[in-house]
This record gives C-alpha cells, sequence and structure tokens, in this order.
C-alpha cells in the first residue's frame, strides 16, 4: 500500500514539482494550493504525512499546522513544513514535525519524508 501525502502548497509550479517528486518515489499524492476546507480533505485522503507550506513563522502563518496537531483526529499525522522565511526553525518549536526550507533539495525533502513516515509506523 502506498504512503499518502497531502501538499497544501500555495506556488502552482512547487505543488506540480512536488507531485512530480512523489509520484516518482512511489507515494500517493493529495494536492491543494490553499487551506480551504483542509480538515474535510484530510479527514477523507487519511494522509500519512503532510507537506505544508507557510510563508512566516507567525501566530496566522502557523495556524493551520497549529489546528493539525492540536486536533485529535489529526495530532499524529507528521506536518513537514516548506518554506523561505529565514527563522522557519522557529516552527518546530510551535507545531511542525520537521521543516524544509525552500528552495529545497528533492533529496532533502524525500530523506525528511522518509525519516518523518518512519516515526508513524
Amino acid at each position: 500500500m502506498k504512503k499518502r501525502i497531502l501538499v497544501v502548497e500555495s506556488n502552482k509550479d512547487i505543488l506540480e514539482l512536488i507531485s512530480i517528486v512523489l509520484d516518482e518515489a512511489g507515494y500517493e499524492s493529495s494536492l491543494y494550493a490553499n487551506e480551504i476546507d483542509i480538515f474535510e480533505h484530510i479527514t477523507k485522503f487519511k494522509p500519512h504525512a503532510i507537506l505544508l507550506d507557510i510563508v512566516r513563522p507567525t501566530v496566522q502563518g502557523t495556524e493551520l499546522c497549529r489546528q493539525i496537531k492540536a486536533a485529535e483526529g489529526t495530532s499524529h499525522i507528521p506536518v513537514i513544513v516548506l518554506s523561505t522565511h529565514p527563522q522557519i526553525e522557529r516552527v518546530k518549536e510551535v507545531c511542525a514535525d520537521e521543516v524544509v526550507p525552500k528552495p529545497f533539495d528533492i533529496d532533502t525533502l524525500l530523506e525528511t519524508l522518509i525519516d518523518q513516515l518512519g516515526s508513524t509506523n
């Protein structure tokens, strides 16, 4: 059974790239360009991990991440935050299981995903 990865990324080009990378690595992905109805998507898709684009590590910027980690039905799902912000490591203190700075190396992204999925087995 393929591991399911939910991706929330506002940049369409990056979203398409991640889709190709995940597909070639043998993952099933569900892609979203925004956060609208994301909890409904999480409930239906039942992802093994979430890749989440966060522009800024502020209260507003990390709200979705915090909601995912606080909700009973989703708190167990690893959240890997993708961001260009220079202080993105701070998001790990707030909610993320891991962070991958953009621009990211594809191998680093996949290694991070494998590490996080290993912690869910």
